[in-house]
Formats: C-alpha cells, sequence, structure tokens
C-alpha cells in the first residue's frame, strides 16, 4: 500500500521529467519519492542525450545520425510519459544503465 501511495504522489513529476529540460523538477523537488527519481534520472540522460544530438545535429556529415538519434529520444521520452502515467518503473534499455549510476 505504501509503495501504491508512492507511486501516486510521484506521476505528475515522474510525467514532468520526461519533458526536456524539466527532468531536474523532480530530481530537485521530490528526491526522497523513488518513483518520480527513478524516471527523473532516466530523464536526465534522455536529456544529455538530446543535447548531444543536437550538437552533432550541426556536423554536415554525421547531422543525420544525429537526427535519428533526437527521434530515438523523443520517442523513449514519450514512452517513459506513458509507463510513468500507468505507474509502471519501466527501464528504458540502455538508458537505465547508465540512469542507475547516477547518486543523486
Amino acid at each position: 500500500m505504501a509503495e501504491d501511495k508512492e507511486i501516486q504522489e510521484g506521476k505528475i513529476f515522474a510525467l514532468i521529467g520526461y519533458l526536456w529540460i524539466l527532468c531536474f523538477v523532480p530530481l530537485l523537488l521530490k528526491k526522497e519519492n523513488k518513483f518520480a527519481l527513478f524516471h527523473g534520472k532516466q530523464a536526465l540522460v534522455l536529456f544529455l542525450g538530446e543535447i548531444a544530438c543536437s550538437i552533432i545535429i550541426m556536423i554536415p556529415i554525421l547531422g543525420f545520425i544525429g537526427l535519428l538519434f533526437l527521434f530515438i529520444f523523443a520517442v523513449m521520452s514519450l514512452l517513459g510519459i506513458i509507463h510513468a502515467l500507468m505507474g509502471n518503473y519501466w527501464r528504458i534499455p540502455v538508458i537505465a544503465d547508465v540512469a542507475d549510476k547516477f547518486n543523486i
């Protein structure tokens, strides 16, 4: 029951975290909520990846690859939002492994 309450309280913060720079909202405002923190860490990794892709897009030869990865990150963010709303601890492949290394 305590976990259900934690998920309900953290849902909106988990969702907001997947909206680009707003990934810092759950990391700063809901540190004590495991659900919001879990999604916030994944959102932070996606955000950093999106920034890297935005830089890569500017390089003429690598621009298409950066655009492709930017699209993939956008899809992962959308899926993260859906899973956060459903109350799932969904581990995004590769992204979750990197997010686990953050000690926030």
